[in-house]
């Protein structure tokens, strides 16, 4: 290798330096964003020099760029390089040499790049959660309509069942004229959003091959398909992991601890983490704390109700979403399925 190069990437443009590795002399120059240009800058340097890039987010171009230019992308994670460079100035120039001084120094924080197939698949289930959160706002804008005027159906448990609408299509005349009306267009909207969930959940259940990773994560408490096949693809390679505390971090299911003499703190959980995986773990909980009185003897039932009582629900379902991310650690790591720990301690001391 004869050089250092790393991009500082923007919108339109990108700042890229390339330093001599011998001589440290840098060069920097301003690359405007247009299909091939990185590509076509990178092809003067020596193929598979590494090129240091950070995980912004218009990253997935650029590292193909990279790749096509026969160079070695490194995806670096933005905030543990900031605090790394420890600069109190900040410009495009000092950042781009920054990543290029950890370079030298062998201390450049890079993350995992999932290949380009991956990337495109994991659209599917990212969607898929941003159009769910969107039925959810449409869901309780619609009940917070009825509800302003004495309007429910106590009488079934989910508002919007088939059952349960046709009833709520005869309340739409109880409303006045022009909440009448709005109500209607968001109902109309709920429809259609419910068809692009159906088509999305269809074209998973098509594309989708029932792999051993998902047919082990499968097994976890609370985890069904749609899940599953979240989880297996944020996840992606589980070496990259070196420990089972590491992922349930990477999930955000761990709270930040501020520990000084004596004392020790648990804070709120860290937002640098992978949001899709965090909600991926969070809906398993909850679907745990659902059917934990169904389900008494599981150990998540167990685990929910202990912290509930101490600490309430929410603190309870992260409990349990933390120890379903270890748990997939230590699945995905062995191959083998879940073993349900209260299981296991009945059956030692019934030996």
């Amino acid at each position: 290798m004869k050089e250092y190069i790393s991009l500082d990437s923007h919108k339109r443009y990108s700042i890229i330096e390339r330093e001599g590795c011998a001589s440290r002399e840098a060069v920097q120059c301003r690359i405007g964003h247009s299909p091939g240009s990185i590509r076509q800058y990178l092809c003067q340097c020596e193929p598979g020099t590494p090129v240091a890039v950070e995980a912004v987010g218009n990253w997935y171009w650029i590292v193909q760029e990279i790749e096509d230019a026969q160079q070695v992308p490194q995806l670096v994670h933005p905030r543990k390089a900031k605090l790394m460079m420890g600069m109190i100035n900040k410009t495009d120039k000092l950042d781009v040499h920054g990543l290029n001084r950890l370079q030298r120094n062998g201390t450049l924080p890079t993350v995992w790049i999932a290949p380009g197939e991956l990337r495109d698949l994991r659209e599917l289930t990212r969607t898929r959660i941003t159009v769910a959160h969107q039925r959810t706002r449409l869901k309780n804008r619609i009940s917070s309509t009825f509800s302003k005027y004495g309007l429910t159906l106590e009488e079934y448990s989910d508002m919007y069942g088939k059952k349960a609408r046709e009833e709520l299509n005869k309340l739409l005349d109880q409303l006045p004229p022009q909440t009448k009306y709005v109500t209607e267009a968001l109902l109309q909207q709920l429809d259609f959003i419910e068809k692009q969930i159906e088509g999305m959940e269809k074209r998973l259940q098509e594309l989708v091959k029932i792999t051993p990773a998902i047919q082990l994560l499968m097994t976890l408490p609370g985890v069904g398909f749609i899940l599953a096949t979240t989880i297996a693809w944020e996840i992606g390679e589980i070496n990259r992991f070196a420990c089972a505390p590491r992922l349930a971090a990477y999930a955000g299911t761990t709270p930040r601890v501020h520990a000084s003499g004596d004392k020790i703190r648990y804070g709120q959980m860290r937002s640098d983490v992978n949001h899709y995986l965090k909600w991926a773990f969070a809906e398993a909980g909850n679907s745990v704390a659902l059917h934990a009185k169904r389900m008494p003897t599981r150990h998540v039932s167990q685990l929910y109700q202990r912290i509930r009582e101490r600490k309430g629900h929410a603190k309870a379902v992260g409990a349990v979403s933390r120890h379903l991310a270890e748990a997939a650690f230590y699945i995905l790591s062995k191959q083998e399925p879940y073993k349900d720990p209260a299981s296991e301690r009945s059956s030692s001391r019934e030996v």
